[in-house]
């Protein structure tokens, strides 16, 4: 049995108003950052999981499909490495 460590990232689709972006891109344009554009917020989780690497990548893709990110709205990616 191998450990390993998870990282999953979260982002809305881009056909999804990001109203948190938006609030950021605002405040950077206040505060003398008015180049940047495009701003968009997400979720970003660590895991750590134990098992081999087929268990793990399953139950990855599980956790995250179903429970880290809605589908509908959001994108997901993780990357796995181990510990």
């Amino acid at each position: 049995m191998s450990t390993f460590k998870a990282k999953v990232f979260v982002t809305l689709k881009p056909s999804i108003l990001d109203p948190q972006g938006r609030t950021v891109e605002r405040a950077l344009s206040h505060l003398d950052h008015g180049n940047v554009n495009g701003v968009r917020v997400g979720k970003y989780i660590e895991l750590t999981l134990n098992g081999s690497r087929d268990d793990v990548e399953a139950q990855l893709r599980d956790i995250t499909e179903n429970v880290l990110s809605n589908p509908v709205m959001e994108d997901a990616r993780w990357e796995l490495a181990e510990a």
